[in-house]
């Protein structure tokens, strides 16, 4: 995992000196890319703890590291998508999940988990039928688990007859553009009610 130390090492500093009781999203370039993840969600003030790269099994490996500090009282998720194009199988995607639940579980028990949906890009196409099994084992597991909640987004990021909407990304096929994170901030406004709850502190500030 040294690869990814760089950017491990700067998110380690950032979540340290992170107000507990926030709103983060965690996972890979997906997240590290929004940019405007702030402005879009300005009631909750989000952290992005974001790193190029980053797998399902390096969030569940650097997790007691950046996430179990800062206290987060919820948490917004997306990896998976490395793994699969690192030719990992969804079997493998499913059981590194299972690791970060199960870190979550013991650490973080009354913080509240939204994973998103590994998304169908064009330019990861080919596998799509892998990125269906990996979601699909991921929401059953979800299902089971307290204060988690599955937000499947492939139905919004498709065309009507079922392929990517290349709009959505940039050149690469891969890395959204800002009209996907604009459906993103849309979709998740309406699926995660944290990310229109002020946190208890700022309700004393305004108060």
């Amino acid at each position: 995992m040294n690869w990814y130390e760089d950017e491990v090492g700067q998110l380690d500093k950032k979540l340290r000196n992170s107000s507990p009781n926030s709103v983060i999203f965690y996972g890979s370039s997906t997240v590290r890319l929004w940019t405007g993840l702030e402005q879009d969600f300005p009631d909750v003030k989000p952290i992005n703890a974001g790193f190029g790269g980053s797998t399902l099994a390096a969030c569940a490996w650097f997790f007691e590291r950046l996430i179990v500090p800062a206290k987060p009282r919820a948490l917004v998720l997306y990896a998976g998508d490395n793994d699969l194009g690192d030719n990992r199988h969804p079997e493998e995607v499913y059981l590194s999940f299972c690791a970060l639940a199960a870190k979550i579980q013991r650490d973080l028990p009354d913080t509240d988990v939204t994973f998103v949906s590994i998304k169908p890009s064009p330019s990861r196409w080919h596998i799509v039928e892998q990125i269906r099994a990996a979601n699909r084992y991921i929401e059953n597991e979800i299902k089971r688990l307290p204060r988690f909640s599955f937000v499947d987004l492939t139905p919004v990021m498709l065309t009507p007859d079922g392929k990517p909407r290349k709009e959505l990304y940039q050149a690469d096929g891969l890395h959204m553009n800002a009209d996907g994170y604009a459906l993103w901030r849309r979709e998740l406004t309406a699926h995660v009610p944290d990310l229109t709850q002020p946190t208890e502190v700022d309700n004393f500030i305004k108060s």
